[in-house]
């Protein structure tokens, strides 16, 4: 049995196509078996909403009178990229503000613009013959803005770490607060819902997929930052930690704070919570049979946060079904976890997504180009060296 992504197509154009949610789908596999669900079913679609730091919006303000050639920016106090053209900037979402710290930041900037709100632009330019202003205090809205678009360099991470404490205090982590001695340990991941934990092979999702970015419809441009496909797999070809990611990109104006939400993390800085969802053809049985497994297949690695060294030791592995259940056994005991990713978010987004697809306003785009597959690329790490090294 195959099918091919122009069949796809033309079922969701005719309004004929069956769409199911990944837990839906690994449901029906379980009953009917993934020969039967694979035939039965077009599109399966997954979804994720958790911090996700490496984000953040490109917008143009347009031109003032007399015309400003920005250097210096800030916007609602937190410093925005002045690298640009004249009036172009892009503003990360973990950038602090300079008067209130990690308080407020670029996430919150972000959510501010999409909850209809002003925001105040504050730039000192050089002053040159065809920018003559020097500096400029206003405040813009998002429906002022040009262009204002979100580009994400690494969202969607394609499974994480769970995080423990072995040490003899609390960490203020990304991972949220992890308490001595083991007393805790927490996750961030939707498990199988999540986009590339059901496409481990990056066989749908790549260069040009569709997907949905923040409430509003976009696309996976390229590999994210740290794409790591070497990470070690289990039987199902699945990672056991971090491996892949996406860059993402999609129309500020077309976003929902619904799906995006800023976030302080106690003692760690600025954050933001993204869904990210995408829809995966069932193409096959092979893909198929990614697509049905459940949290009981899917497993992640406990690794020690109280070890401050870039590789952490690596203390358990666990399923996502233990760690749903709210506690997990590590180093003999058992350990309460939580995650810091939203489920009902992620059930969410897979669900809209779905109700996209079915009033046929949502069509799938095979890759363009295919992501770094295995054997391809790794990470470098960053080593401290000096100029007489060099």
């Amino acid at each position: 049995m195959a099918k091919s992504w122009e069949e796809i197509n033309a079922r969701i154009a005719s309004g004929e196509a069956v769409v199911m949610t990944a837990e839906e789908f690994g449901g029906l596999a379980a009953g009917e078996g993934v020969t039967e669900a694979a035939r039965a079913v077009d599109v399966v679609t997954t979804g994720t909403f958790g911090p996700m730091c490496s984000s953040g919006a490109f917008l143009n303000f347009g031109h003032s009178d007399p015309p400003i050639k920005m250097g210096e920016i800030t916007l609602n106090d937190v410093p925005a990229s002045g690298g640009l053209a004249a009036v172009d900037t892009f503003i990360g979402a973990t950038e602090p503000s300079k008067s209130r710290g990690i308080e407020y930041g670029g996430a919150h900037v972000i959510e501010d613009l999409l909850r209809g709100r002003a925001v105040r632009l504050r730039a000192i330019g050089p002053g040159t013959d065809c920018y003559p202003r020097t500096e400029i205090d206003t405040w813009v809205t998002l429906e002022d803005l040009n262009q204002a678009y979100l580009f994400n360099p690494r969202n969607a991470y394609q499974n994480y770490a769970v995080a423990v404490n072995s040490g003899d205090r609390a960490l203020y982590t990304y991972l949220g607060t992890l308490l001595p001695h083991f007393a805790n340990a927490t996750y961030c991941s939707a498990g199988a819902l999540s986009p590339l934990l059901n496409d481990p092979a990056y066989r749908a999702i790549g260069v040009g997929t569709r997907c949905f970015v923040a409430g509003a419809p976009g696309y996976v441009v390229w590999e994210g930052t740290q794409h790591n496909p070497n990470q070690e797999r289990d039987a199902n070809g699945v990672p056991v930690g971090p491996a892949g990611t996406l860059a993402v990109i999609a129309d500020l104006k077309q976003a929902s704070a619904e799906f995006f939400s800023a976030a302080t993390f106690t003692a760690y800085g600025v954050s933001t919570f993204v869904g990210i969802g995408v829809p995966i053809p069932v193409l096959d049985e092979d893909l198929a049979a990614t697509l049905a497994l459940t949290d009981a297949d899917i497993t992640a690695t406990v690794f020690d946060y109280g070890v401050a060294r870039r590789s952490r030791p690596a203390l358990a592995r666990v399923t996502y079904a233990e760690l749903r259940s709210g506690s997990i056994v590590v180093d003999g005991r058992e350990v309460p976890v939580g995650p810091i990713s939203s489920l009902p978010k992620a059930r969410a987004i897979a669900e809209e997504l779905k109700r996209w697809i079915a009033e046929r306003r949502f069509t799938l785009a095979p890759p363009l180009q295919r992501l770094p597959l295995p054997g391809t690329q790794g990470v470098n790490p960053l080593e401290i060296r000096t100029e007489e090294a060099i």
